[in-house]
């Protein structure tokens, strides 16, 4: 299933943050990482790597054209599986400064066991790390859309890791 993902990069006041470089990574759709060390047995798209590089223009904005990333097993306990998600970092005005997230997808029924989700504990939070499907950004025939804001700082900002994730 190809998808657009697209948004914004405000911070605390809401005031796009514009020229900042935004970075994603993910699995395929058949929830494999081109990554090393990924060996799950899921095969391998040969026409898709699973990052994406894109700046913010003057208005905040920035877009990405990709494909539903599937869920894949974590073997964190018995039948673990991590939601479809896709990584996000930002980078600031050092390469020093850089923003790690997640964004998950509506209605996915494997939230309830993900530790990276649930270790947000605020449930508005968490709740901010989940994509707005967006009927109005959807290409007909063609592509869904998903949402997803990411706000830097402030009572309303987007939750965020230690930026070493490994996947």
């Amino acid at each position: 299933q190809r998808i657009v993902v697209h948004g914004r990069v405000l911070d605390g006041d809401g005031r796009p943050v514009p020229h900042t470089l935004v970075e994603i990574w993910q699995t395929n759709a058949a929830g494999r990482y081109r990554h090393p060390v990924d060996n799950w047995p899921a095969p391998l798209d040969p026409n898709f790597d699973g990052v994406g590089r894109a700046l913010t223009d003057e208005r905040g904005r920035y877009r990405f054209v990709t494909v539903q990333p599937g869920a894949y097993p974590w073997r964190n306990h018995d039948n673990a599986w991590r939601p479809a998600h896709i990584h996000f970092s930002l980078f600031g005005r050092a390469f020093t400064q850089r923003l790690v997230t997640q964004m998950y997808f509506p209605g996915d029924p494997l939230f309830f066991q993900d530790p990276i989700f649930n270790s947000v504990r605020d449930p508005k939070a968490r709740e901010r790390m989940i994509a707005r499907y967006d009927h109005a950004g959807t290409v007909p025939e063609w592509a869904l859309a998903y949402e997803f804001d990411i706000v830097l700082r402030g009572r309303e900002s987007t939750p965020f890791e230690d930026g070493d994730d490994d996947e």
